[in-house]
């Protein structure tokens, strides 16, 4: 079913980008999962509208098209992105002939205009959650990430052969990479071109298989790469990184590893888009007199100073101290809520002078 990301945000179909991220940070805001009353599946259908919506090219494919165009991997004939992030989903809606090969087999298998160039076999999407703490998050990491797949045959480098082994026309297909079948349909018996299972398409087979792979050019494996995590990312978002997933074997070619990232809770600091909020506690008398304090921040200690008469619940701004934007320069803001400070354990003299002040009318 088609989802209207107009009606999620709320807005009209006209609206600016102004508005819509002004609807997006309240409504982000009103339904975070941190929050009492969150709602986890409301937050994650807001975000999902906005990343579109807040993206002008994005925008235009999504009122052509329709969401088709942004699921199945970002196409509406499908495809094998699990999810976009930030600056690392596949880019919008594009068909051509070679994302159609299979049709075009398939027509040309029936009416006789089919291409004889065989298709490469691709092998598996490999996926993966990777957590990241709040910090890392805000200002990116490069992560080892550890993997026990399918690649290429350490030896052969997944040709499938002997080194110096002779390559021979393969008797299968005589050479030419595909063999004819005959399917029985409702048109009657169909004559269809398929790639060869013994030569994978190449239409050449060696004399000698490879000793260490016995001619499957691929070997289970160890492997350990790194990963650069972009700063700003969000929770559920995901990385992609081409060909880092499981190799079919000879000729093929590998498929992707998408990393969906989680981002653990923080003791202070939550998120809301690219702003950072918190909650300090603050001595009614500074909140009456004024002052400063020192305050956490992403970047380390930092000072915030306390005008006089400041009422408990005011918010102050930390201009550029928030959370980076993935797809344009600057960050967001840090918004620290200041609280009354209440003391627990008051000696004698403590509460006179509060019974005092309070006998005074403050």
């Amino acid at each position: 079913m088609s989802k209207n990301y107009y009606q999620d945000l709320g807005v009209e179909k006209g609206a600016t980008q102004d508005e819509i991220k002004k609807a997006y940070r309240r409504l982000a805001h009103q339904h975070h999962p941190d929050k009492n009353g969150g709602d986890e599946a409301k937050f994650k259908e807001v975000n999902e509208a906005f990343q579109v919506l807040g993206d002008d090219k994005k925008r235009a494919q999504y009122d052509q098209f329709g969401s088709a165009a942004f699921e199945n991997g970002g196409s509406p004939f499908g495809g094998s992105s699990p999810f976009g992030a930030g600056g690392f989903n596949p880019s919008g809606f594009n068909v051509n002939m070679g994302d159609m090969g299979d049709l075009g087999d398939i027509l040309g298998g029936m009416f006789g205009f089919g291409s004889h160039n065989t298709k490469q076999r691709r092998g598996q999407d490999i996926q993966m959650d990777v957590e990241l703490d709040f910090l890392e998050m805000v200002k990116g990491v490069t992560k080892k990430i550890r993997l026990y797949k399918h690649d290429k045959c350490t030896k052969c480098k997944g040709i499938g052969a002997e080194e110096g082994s002779k390559i021979n026309t393969c008797q299968e297909c005589g050479g030419q990479g595909r063999v004819q079948k005959a399917q029985r349909t409702i048109f009657g018996t169909v004559q269809s071109l398929a790639t060869c299972a013994k030569c994978y398409g190449k239409g050449e087979v060696p004399e000698k298989s490879c000793s260490q792979c016995k001619g499957n050019g691929i070997e289970k494996i160890d492997k350990e790469i790194d990963v650069p995590i972009p700063a700003g990312i969000s929770d559920t978002e995901g990385v992609r990184i081409t060909g880092e997933g499981e190799n079919p074997g000879r000729e093929g070619k590998s498929g992707d590893l998408f990393l969906r990232i989680r981002v653990k809770q923080h003791p202070i600091f939550t998120r809301e888009v690219n702003d950072i909020l918190s909650t300090v506690e603050v001595p009614y008398s500074m909140l009456s007199l004024g002052g400063k304090i020192d305050v956490e921040t992403v970047d380390g200690q930092g000072s915030l100073k306390i005008p006089s008469s400041t009422k408990p619940g005011t918010v102050f701004k930390l201009r550029g101290k928030g959370i980076p934007f993935m797809r344009s320069l600057g960050r967001g803001d840090h918004l620290i809520t200041v609280q009354t400070k209440v003391e627990k354990n008051l000696s004698r003299e403590q509460k006179k002078m509060i019974e005092q002040l309070r006998d005074s009318g403050l």
